[in-house]
């Protein structure tokens, strides 16, 4: 039937209204919680990217818009408008991995991973000793290490180089009397303790083996591990209070607002989610938390009900805090020689690395490790849990991807959700079987840029190509996630804030620019793929792309503002790059002044 002149003018002028407005904004409507207006907005939507303005109502995004003239018909009495001058506004960052307890402990406790002199020490011991109740045992550390940038847990790379200090209780016993010290060497081999801890676990009246003794005859406090001194110690050690973790949580969720950071996947214990729950009852949990239990835990959560995607407390559907995958471990780190290769370290010859079967502590297993680890997924399977699996080296990865094959040949099911953690290394002939098993390869792109400072002495140059080989995974139809490891490991400290990992991942390089081309520049990835793993992959990983990931009406209303567009900017000035909002859930947690 064919149409008027008049009706066909009609149905044009409504499509080029809705085309000016843009997503939701076609009729006037109900006002508004929040009005973004004046942005640079990337929504990461298919078909419809870019935008200027949003409206937010309650906790959900109700409308995105190309103008905001259209956007201003949501203000109302009560709505608050923010104007963002051109900022960047993407959808909330999610970072894929990271150990929250252990972050905010490395900025309230002692962070001495910068320290190698008694005037550091001093100070550090005494800027902690000043925030404790008396009585409460000050035991972080990683002394003995040199290193670049600010101290641990704020954000900041920083690489640990061995010293040859040695410090002793002297230097801080003054500072401490009602604060046992017991710090760790960053290799954990030696231990410092101040004469509060000695006195607490009776070593200033009894002398066991592993304890130093000074030219005057009394201990210095350096404490060899293991020793029977170090165990009398470890047994006389004060747990810390509940408050003191609460603090600490409080702190680890400040740098995470202010890194623009609205979701954690997060390697949690039993402990962590308990504070996780309290935390969210009295509102000061500022950001979602998708929690990833030990992969031994299937059978046990099964029993008590739960499965992914249910509040640890309520046991009901939620998109606040909630049960995702169970993570595992196939083997340790490329730094320590602890990946498990086909062919041995290039600088030690005979070692192949270590095999491990979960990420709970197992001691090293030669054999049977990966049975152990395909029963202990399908019991996770059976309890309703995906498996993300840590594979490093060549053989470990290869290892997995074999055990998740045989898992889809027997299920006959997509593998959906399946990760595998760091995939650091990949031989040539294995990229193509992550597009073949549809898997996700969270990666991190803050390993890279510490990491290739000693990758080619570990592996060989040619071996070494395919470290880290993010383009190659992408290539080859794996899809990419980003997590941090925030705050690291005893070999170095991961940043937590993005432009980190994205500035590695796009330019491959060291935050001060090394290599000048990049490393492996082959490798490098868009900044627009980097935004991708942090915001629709990461959602799509937690089975959650219909509620989170981009920025349209109808979704949850996660956003993280830049002062300048990542997209447009030269790929060295992403590292200028500063966060001035994060909104989670509807609401402003962070704003910078």
């Amino acid at each position: 039937m064919s149409r008027s002149p008049r009706s066909v003018w009609a149905v044009l002028a409504v499509l080029a209204l809705l085309a000016a407005g843009g997503a939701g904004c076609g009729k006037r409507p109900e006002p508004g919680t929040l009005v973004l207006l004046n942005g640079d907005i990337y929504t990461g939507e298919t078909g419809f990217s870019e935008a200027k303005a949003m409206v937010i109502t309650g906790r959900t995004i109700t409308a995105v818009c190309k103008t905001d003239d259209w956007a201003k018909r949501y203000i109302g009495q009560e709505t608050r408008v923010i104007d963002l001058e051109g900022k960047f506004v993407l959808p909330g960052l999610i970072d894929a991995h990271v150990h929250f307890a252990e972050a905010g402990g490395l900025i309230n406790d002692a962070d001495l991973v910068a320290v190698s002199d008694e005037a550091g020490l001093r100070r550090e011991i005494g800027r902690v000793a000043a925030r404790l109740r008396d009585g409460e045992w000050i035991t972080a550390g990683r002394w003995g290490a040199s290193g670049e940038g600010n101290q641990g847990g704020t954000g900041e790379p920083l690489t640990i180089a061995p010293s040859p200090w040695r410090p002793n209780r002297g230097m801080i016993d003054d500072l401490t009397p009602r604060h046992p010290c017991f710090l760790g060497r960053f290799d954990e081999k030696v231990w410092l303790a101040n004469g509060a801890a000695l006195q607490a676990a009776g070593l200033d009246r009894k002398r066991l083996a592993g304890l130093e003794i000074g030219p005057d005859g009394q201990p210095t406090g350096l404490v060899a591990k293991p020793s029977p001194a170090f165990n009398a110690l470890e047994k006389a050690r004060r747990p810390k209070s509940r408050e003191r973790m609460l603090d600490e949580n409080r702190t680890a969720l400040k740098v995470l607002r202010e890194a623009g950071i609205t979701e954690i996947h997060d390697i949690s214990t039993p402990e962590q989610t308990d504070r996780f729950v309290e935390l969210e009852a009295a509102g000061e949990l500022t950001c979602r938390v998708w929690l990833r239990p030990d992969l031994s835990w299937g059978a046990e959560l099964k029993a008590a009900g739960l499965t992914m995607g249910l509040h640890p407390k309520t046991k009901q559907k939620s998109y606040w805090l909630r049960y995702g995958a169970l993570e595992g471990s196939v083997d340790g780190l490329l730094s320590t020689h602890g990946s498990l290769l086909f062919d041995p370290y290039s600088d030690q010859p005979g070692n192949t690395g270590r095999r491990r079967s979960h990420a709970s502590g197992d001691p090293d297993l030669k054999t049977g490790a990966m049975e152990k680890m395909y029963g202990l997924i399908q019991a996770g399977l059976e309890a309703g849990f995906v498996p993300n699996i840590q594979a490093v080296g060549d053989r470990a990865v290869a290892e997995t991807l074999d055990l998740f094959e045989r898992i889809r040949m027997e299920r006959l099911q997509p593998l959906k959700g399946f990760r595998i953690i760091r995939a650091q290394l990949v031989r040539p002939e294995d990229f193509k079987r992550f597009r073949k098993l549809g898997l996700i390869a969270e990666v991190n792109p803050a390993h890279l840029a510490d990491d290739m400072r000693w990758m080619e002495e570990r592996l060989g140059r040619e071996r070494a190509r395919s470290a880290d080989a993010f383009k190659s995974l992408l290539d080859n139809g794996a899809m990419l996630t980003f997590g941090s490891d925030w705050p690291g490991t005893s070999a170095a400290l991961y940043p937590v804030h993005p432009k980190y990992l994205i500035y590695a991942a796009v330019t491959r390089r060291t935050p001060d620019g090394k290599p000048e081309g990049g490393w492996f520049p082959e490798e490098r990835i868009s900044v627009k793929d980097a935004i991708k793993a942090y915001t629709i992959n990461a959602a799509i990983a937690a089975f959650e792309d219909d509620k989170r990931g981009t920025l349209e009406a109808g979704k949850l209303a996660d956003a993280t503002i830049f002062d300048r567009n990542l997209l447009k900017i030269k790929p060295a000035d992403i590292l200028k790059a500063e966060v001035t909002h994060t909104i989670v859930d509807g609401r402003v947690v962070f704003e910078r002044k």
